[in-house]
C-alpha cells in the first residue's frame, strides 16, 4: 500500500511538474501591452507599434500599444503601471532614459527600489544642437568664444529632459552662460527664422526641410547621426557629457527568462526590418538593437553621467 501510494505520489508530481513546464512554454497566451509613458505619435510609440504588430503576428495573441502619459519628469504613472504588473511579461515597459535611469531617485515609491530590467535598448533621438544658416558661429567651439561676449538665446523642450541639461551642463563646462532659455512646444525651422531662438535644442527631424539653411552644430547622440554625418556627437566633444536620449524595453525583475526572450526574438527582428530603418532614414533617428547586458551597462553608466551632470548644474 505503501508502495502504491509513493508511486501515485511521484505520478503526481510528475504530472504537476509537466503542467507548469506546459503552461510556462505557453506563453503567451493571452493579450500583451506595452505601456508608452507618453502620448502616441513619436518615434518611441511609432517603432513600439511595430514590435506590438510583429509580437502578434508571430504569437496569434492580441498585443496592443497603451500610452500613459503624464509628467516628463515624473511620476511616470505607465512606468508604474508596468512594476505593479504580475512578473509574467504581458506588461511591457517601452521607456525612455528617465524612467530606469531617474525614476527610482527622484522619490516615485512605486519605481523604488529599481523595478525593471532592460531587455535591449532599440532607440536613440536624434536631438541636436541648431543654429541659423547666418549665424556668426559654426561649431560648438565657436559658439563658445561667441557667447562669451554675446547674449545667445536658448531654446529647448523643458529643463527636465537630458538633452537639454547636456546642453546646459556643456556651457558650464565651455565657460559661457546662455543668455537665455526657455521652453517651447514647437522647435522647427520657423524658430530659428523668426528669431524666437538663436540656438534651439531639438530633433533632427523637425529641421529637416530647412536642414540647408541651418547649421547643425553637435548631436546629443552618443554616434554621429548620418543625416548630418559634418556634426560630433557630444561626447566627442565632452567626454564627460557623453549620454543621448534613447528608449527600450523593460520588464519586471522576476520575469523569467523564456519569456524575456521572445519578447526580445521579436523586438531585435522588428528594427532591423525596412520599415523600421525606413523611420531612421526620414528622421535621423538611431534604430539598432542592443542587448540586454549592453543596456543594463549602459543604464548604469548613463546614471553616473547623470550624477555628474547634475554636479555640474549646482
Amino acid at each position: 500500500m505503501k508502495l502504491t501510494n509513493l508511486v501515485k505520489g511521484a505520478a503526481v508530481a510528475a504530472a504537476f511538474g509537466l503542467s507548469a513546464v506546459a503552461a510556462q512554454a505557453e506563453y503567451p497566451e493571452k493579450p500583451v501591452n506595452f505601456i508608452v509613458p507618453w502620448p502616441p505619435g513619436d518615434l518611441e510609440d511609432v517603432l513600439t507599434r511595430m514590435i506590438a504588430d510583429d509580437f502578434q503576428a508571430k504569437y496569434g495573441v492580441a498585443a496592443a500599444v497603451v500610452n500613459k502619459p503624464g509628467g516628463g519628469g515624473g511620476p511616470f504613472p505607465g512606468a508604474i503601471e508596468v512594476a505593479n504588473a504580475p512578473a509574467d511579461g504581458y506588461t511591457v515597459g517601452s521607456f525612455v532614459i528617465g524612467v530606469p535611469v531617474m525614476g527610482h531617485q527622484i522619490d516615485i515609491p512605486p519605481l523604488t527600489p529599481a523595478k525593471f530590467d532592460p531587455l535591449g535598448i532599440f532607440l536613440t533621438y536624434p536631438f541636436v544642437i541648431a543654429a541659423a544658416g547666418d549665424a556668426p558661429y559654426s561649431s560648438m567651439e565657436e559658439l563658445a568664444s561667441y557667447a562669451k561676449e554675446n547674449d545667445v538665446a536658448l531654446g529647448h523642450f523643458g529643463d527636465v529632459l537630458t538633452p537639454t541639461q547636456v546642453t546646459k551642463a556643456f556651457a558650464k563646462n565651455a565657460g559661457f552662460e546662455w543668455g537665455s532659455d526657455a521652453a517651447f512646444d514647437a522647435l522647427d525651422c520657423n524658430t530659428l527664422a523668426s528669431g524666437d531662438a538663436d540656438v534651439i535644442n531639438t530633433t533632427l527631424q523637425l529641421i529637416l526641410p530647412c536642414l540647408d539653411d541651418v547649421k547643425v552644430l553637435v548631436s546629443i547622440t552618443d554616434q554621429r547621426i548620418p543625416l548630418v554625418p559634418d556634426a560630433p556627437a557630444i561626447g566627442e566633444l565632452d567626454a564627460s557629457l557623453n549620454i543621448a536620449l534613447w528608449n527600450g524595453l523593460f520588464v519586471s525583475k522576476d520575469t523569467p527568462q523564456d519569456v524575456r526572450d521572445k519578447i526580445i526574438a521579436v523586438a531585435q527582428e522588428t528594427v532591423f526590418s525596412e520599415r523600421a530603418q525606413a523611420v531612421a532614414d526620414e528622421t535621423g533617428a538611431l534604430v539598432y538593437w542592443q542587448n540586454a547586458d549592453e543596456s543594463a551597462a549602459r543604464v548604469s553608466n548613463d546614471i553616473s553621467t547623470m550624477a555628474k551632470i547634475g554636479t555640474i548644474l549646482e
